[in-house]
C-alpha cells in the first residue's frame, strides 16, 4: 500500500482505518476534514480551489500516503493517483453507533464537551446519507467507487473492516 483513498459516511471508521494503515505502512495521512472547512460558525466549506491547493501541496510533499474523508469532490481530485480505494459502505446504524463511541477529535473540536454537543446534529446528518444527493452522499460515493481506476475494496460492516486491520497487525 503506497497511495490509498478511504471514503464513506461519517462514522464509518475512515479515520481509524487510515491511522492504522499509515502506521503499519509508514504512510503520510491526510484527513480531508482538516482542509475542507473555513474557520467559521456555522462551518462553511472552503472554495474547492483552495482545498485543491492544499491537496496538491500534500501530494507534492509526500510520495506514500493515505487520504480519507467523505468528500467525493475532493477525493475525485486524488483518485487518479491512488493505487487502492477503500469504500467503507457500512449501514447507517453502524455509523451512528460508531459516532456515539467516537473519541475526542482535537483537530475538530476544542474539547470533548463541544464534540458531544454536536452529536445530535451529526447523528441526524449521518442518517441522511442514503437520501442526500450531495458530495457526502451514498450516491456520490458509489459513483466514485465505480469510476476509480485503483484496486478497490468495499467493506459493509465494522466486522469486515476490523478483519482487514487484524490481518495487517498479525
Amino acid at each position: 500500500m503506497n497511495k490509498v483513498i478511504i471514503f464513506g459516511n461519517s462514522g464509518s471508521g475512515k479515520s481509524t482505518l487510515a491511522c492504522a494503515l499509515a502506521k503499519r505502512h509508514q504512510l503520510s495521512h491526510l484527513d480531508l476534514d482538516t482542509i475542507a472547512w473555513q474557520a467559521s460558525n456555522p462551518p462553511t466549506r472552503l472554495p474547492l480551489e483552495q482545498s485543491k491547493l492544499h491537496i496538491q501541496s500534500f501530494l507534492d510533499k509526500y510520495t506514500n500516503w493515505v487520504i480519507e474523508g467523505c468528500y467525493a469532490d475532493l477525493l475525485a481530485l486524488v483518485a487518479p493517483f491512488a493505487e487502492e480505494a477503500i469504500f467503507l459502505n457500512l449501514p447507517v446504524s453502524e455509523c451512528v453507533d460508531n459516532a456515539k463511541r467516537r473519541p475526542w477529535e482535537p483537530h475538530k473540536y476544542p474539547d470533548k464537551q463541544a464534540q458531544d454537543a454536536n452529536l445530535p446534529m451529526l447523528i441526524d446528518w449521518i442518517g441522511q446519507y442514503t437520501t442526500r444527493e450531495d458530495t457526502f452522499s451514498l450516491s456520490a460515493h458509489e459513483r466514485l467507487y465505480r469510476d476509480v481506476k485503483a484496486t478497490k475494496m468495499m467493506f459493509k460492516s465494522n466486522v469486515s473492516a476490523r478483519v482487514l486491520l487484524d490481518n495487517m497487525t498479525s
